[in-house]
């Protein structure tokens, strides 16, 4: 991905398009899986009830404020809130207009979103650390599957490793290493591919 000058730092990189025109869904979750990491407490753990829609362009502030919370509580020790300019511009110029974006919203409030382009690519996968393990977070990426359903890649920190089991319990494989191109941080290139998991017959 070194053709990717602007890549967010630290962050794992983008699909298509503008916002589909699509129904709004209910989807109720038990969050089988919300102890799998130390850092999930009970109460995140109880039954919720969110929607998923596609982004509009008033979403914006929203959006930017829960990439900032979300990436500086995975790496305290970098100041994202300096990197907000700069992340707006880039929201604006490269992911609006040219990915798919599709946010889960709970009771009114825009808890994750996620982002796939034309070539297949998820930039961002983003769920508020609260929602961590709710459930949220698998239900974008069935969202994003559907929307690019042969194949989907991604690079992620390669020190981000509950984000790594994330994306293996869903399907994605090692495809490589790289280096992200900004930050200069090493990354692991995932792939998912509908066609392996026919093979398999998953």
């Amino acid at each position: 991905m070194r053709d990717r000058p602007t890549a967010a730092p630290d962050v794992a990189e983008p699909v298509i398009g503008r916002a589909f025109a699509r129904p709004v869904w209910l989807i109720p979750t038990m969050l089988p899986d919300c102890f799998d990491d130390a850092r999930n407490d009970f109460g995140a753990c109880l039954m919720s009830a969110f929607t998923l829609r596609p982004y509009h362009t008033d979403d914006e502030d929203a959006a930017i404020a829960l990439w900032q919370v979300t990436w500086q509580q995975a790496y305290p020790e970098i100041d994202f809130a300096a990197r907000v300019p700069w992340w707006r511009e880039r929201w604006r110029n490269e992911l609006v207009g040219n990915a798919a974006i599709i946010v889960a919203e709970h009771e009114g409030a825009l808890v994750g979103y996620v982002t796939i382009d034309g070539q297949a690519y998820l930039d961002q996968l983003v769920v508020a650390p609260a929602h961590w393990g709710a459930g949220v977070a698998d239900r974008l990426v069935d969202e994003a599957k559907r929307l690019s359903p042969d194949c989907i890649r991604l690079l992620v920190n390669h020190d981000n490793f509950r984000a790594i089991r994330f994306y293996a319990r869903n399907g994605f494989v090692d495809a490589g290493e790289d280096v992200n191109p900004t930050s200069g941080r090493p990354v692991l290139k995932m792939q998912w591919k509908a066609e392996t998991l026919r093979r398999r017959g998953e």
